[in-house]
Parts: structure tokens; C-alpha cells; sequence
């Protein structure tokens, strides 16, 4: 589906009835990567509500430059055009960084909160060098960089070696990403603050996921966001890397929908 909101053309799916949940993709991905989990929500009585951020998969750019407020105010927007006053929502990697923001900001919004694969602290003078890198090599009309430097960082070694067909499947989803999308998310992350002073202060439900074998968000991230979120619960995947919730669907959904049914 598709529709006109905040200024562009917005992509999402919604599925099934029930308790709202908003699920957000991380960089440079699309909502294509929730189909483990949307119907595994549906089937479980909930709404699933899965969009693409500004640039990815179906949905415009627009002209402004990228931040986590202007991705934020986005799923806000959709959400009141939904008619839904309240979600639990989980965020991935960059989604999660997206996720951030509308805790601090619209906190009255969600009602629990699942971290995948994420972490709280802001990019370093290291990594935002890198970000201006892959910026600059978009700009000048080389945006198959950014698939070239993200594909070695999603899988674990097990699912490169056993699953090709979907290592594939993600780096088309990359490589469909419009040029301006990959510079509006490059500039949400590069510039997002650092949020690890909001998680304990949280005073919602929160499961932390993470995986063993991420190459692309150390594990202890999560263990540590873990720590610092009072009430927090903790899933460690395993044989899975960065994206777990399409390498390891079954784990990933039964730890999600315990989460659910719980809160």
C-alpha cells in the first residue's frame, strides 16, 4: 500500500487484527524483511504494520536531509492515519535508532518496546568518517558501494555458505534503494544522538534480541542495553548474524510473540 504522508509517497503492509505492531527495517534494507513475521503476528492476533522508511524499498525520498526525526515523525504520521493511538514497536539496527527517537519523543505513542540487533550509543568520529565516505561515493553515482560494503556484514558464516539464494535476495533489496534514500539513511545514523541515557529511564516492557554472530552490531550491545532497561528481557540468538529475524524466523518468532502475549 501506498500513501501520501509527511510530504512523500509512503509504502507499508498492514496484516491481520489485533494489538498494533510496528516493525521498522534497518539500512539499506525495506519491509520485504518482516515476511518471516508478519504472518506469524497475524495468525497470533495481532496487527502487523510493516512501512518502508523514506527512500527504501516503495517509498519516496523527498528532498530533506535525513535524520531520526524526520524518519520518526514519518511512522507517526502513519500511525495516525491508521487510527492507532498505541503500539508496541521493534526496531533493527538503523530502525532501532529510528525506535529510539520516538521513545524519546513521542513516548506516549508505545506501549512495549523490542531493540533487534540495535544499539543505543551514537556513531564515533571513526564510523561517521565512514558514513561521509559512503556518501560521498553515493553522490558521486557509485551507490553500489553501499550493497558491496553491507552484504559481508548481515550473515552468519553458516547462512552465506547454506542460504545463498537468500544473501541474494538481501543484496537486491539493497540495491533497489533509491541514491537519495541511501544519503537520507546515511545521514539519520551518521548524526543520531546518543539515547543510552533514555533506557533507564524506560518505563515500558522491553525485549532486547541479539545474535551471536552479528558481524555488523557487536553482541554485547544488546547485553549490555540489556542491563541498563529496568525489566528488560534478553534473547540471544543463535547461529544467526545481523539479520536473525530471516536467519534463525522460528527462534526469533517464538521469543517476539512469548514477548507479546506477555505485555
Amino acid at each position: 500500500m501506498q500513501t501520501e504522508l509527511n510530504g512523500i509517497q509512503l509504502a507499508y503492509d498492514e496484516v491481520g487484527e489485533g494489538p498494533a505492531v510496528l516493525l521498522i527495517h534497518g539500512f539499506p534494507l525495506c519491509r520485504q524483511m518482516w515476511r518471516p513475521q508478519m504472518q506469524a503476528l497475524a495468525a497470533a492476533g495481532f496487527r502487523a504494520v510493516v512501512p518502508d522508511l523514506r527512500g527504501f524499498g516503495e517509498s519516496e525520498p523527498g528532498t530533506e536531509v535525513g535524520s531520526t526525526d524526520l524518519l520518526a515523525d514519518d511512522l507517526i504520521v502513519l500511525l495516525d492515519h491508521l487510527g492507532i493511538e498505541k503500539a508496541v514497536v521493534g526496531g533493527m539496527s538503523m530502525g532501532g535508532y529510528v525506535m529510539l527517537n520516538l521513545l524519546a519523543r513521542y513516548p506516549e505513542r508505545f506501549s512495549a518496546a523490542c531493540f533487534i540487533v540495535t544499539r543505543a550509543d551514537a556513531d564515533d568520529e571513526t564510523a561517521r568518517g565512514k558514513r561521509n565516505h559512503l556518501i560521498a561515493e553515493v553522490k558521486a553515482g557509485r551507490p553500489d558501494v553501499v550493497a558491496t560494503a553491507f552484504t559481508p556484514l548481515l550473515f552468519a558464516d553458516q547462512t552465506v555458505a547454506e542460504r545463498p539464494e537468500l544473501v541474494d535476495e538481501v543484496r537486491g533489496w539493497m540495491a533497489a534503494a533509491s541514491p537519495s534514500g541511501l544519503v537520507v539513511g546515511l545521514e539519520a545514523i551518521r548524526d543520531r544522538s546518543d539515547s543510552s541515557a533514555l533506557l533507564p529511564q524506560l518505563k515500558i516492557p522491553a525485549l532486547i534480541m541479539g545474535a551471536h554472530e552479528d558481524k555488523a552490531i557487536p553482541p554485547e550491545k544488546s547485553t549490555g542495553m540489556a542491563e541498563q532497561i529496568p525489566g528488560a528481557q534478553l534473547c540471544m540468538v543463535a547461529a544467526a548474524g545481523h539479520m536473525v529475524n530471516i536467519e534463525q524466523p522460528d527462534a526469533f518468532n517464538s521469543a517476539l510473540l512469548d514477548f507479546l502475549r506477555d505485555n
